[in-house]
């Protein structure tokens, strides 16, 4: 079983403002304590409370999960330097989820995800608009310098999403169990597309997590293609 890792954060709301630590399994569970009161989710945008009814007085939710507030939380990504080994760097992430819709159909009226990897003294950032983990840090990767490189889950070589939607985080399927089957993978349907290798995948891991069996992501392989991704037009 996988040692529990541990995240310094904050939470932010109308009543104020607290120091917290997120602790993750690195695959499907986001734990942490605010104000006395347990949450569990298995991303930051959908962090409930454990405690029978929420403490609505306390805290604002939508569907059960939190929202009218700020979530900020620190990540260590090593980042390999062509020349210079693996340097450690810290991401940054402020996730602020505004109110429920006028309309419950449309969740609430906004989410808005920034990322900042700090590397060797440098910030580098996402931009508006992208707002989840996937898309962020691509971003990322593109502004850094042509030599470094993110080592984690998004840019390994054995990860891909489903050809549905994912959420703000995790839903990363690892196929290091069958990279033999998943080098062949070319598309989205067929009998080398992504749906047929699916059920092989060997678990969901999150964007930041990394694995001894990390390679780095060359090329269109897979069905997401390469890393960092092309910006769009």
């Amino acid at each position: 079983m996988t040692e529990p890792v541990y995240w310094p954060g904050r939470y932010t709301d109308r009543h104020g403002s607290e120091d917290v630590v997120f602790e993750t399994d690195g695959r499907d569970v986001i734990r942490t304590t605010i104000r006395g009161v347990r949450f569990e989710g298995d991303t930051m945008d959908d962090l409930g409370a454990l405690s029978g009814e929420p403490p609505e007085r306390a805290f604002s939710f939508f569907d059960g999960g939190l929202c009218s507030c700020l979530l900020e939380w620190e990540v260590p990504v090593p980042v390999e330097v062509k020349g210079s080994g693996v340097r450690p760097a810290v991401l940054h992430c402020a996730l602020r989820m505004g109110s429920p819709s006028a309309d419950p159909r449309k969740g609430l009226d906004s989410e808005t995800l920034t990322t900042r990897l700090h590397l060797d003294g440098y910030d580098y950032f996402n931009v508006a608009g992208q707002d989840d983990l996937e898309e962020a840090l691509s971003e990322v990767q593109r502004q850094l310098p042509r030599a470094a490189r993110l080592k984690a889950c998004i840019s390994c070589a054995w990860s891909d999403y489903s050809a549905g939607s994912h959420s703000l985080m995790g839903g990363l399927a690892c196929f290091r169990d069958v990279k033999d089957r998943y080098r062949l993978v070319d598309g989205k349907k067929g009998p080398h597309g992504i749906f047929a290798i699916w059920p092989e995948r060997t678990e969901f891991v999150q964007e930041t997590w990394l694995c001894e069996e990390f390679e780095h992501r060359i090329g269109d392989r897979g069905y997401r293609g390469p890393f960092p991704y092309p910006r769009r037009p």
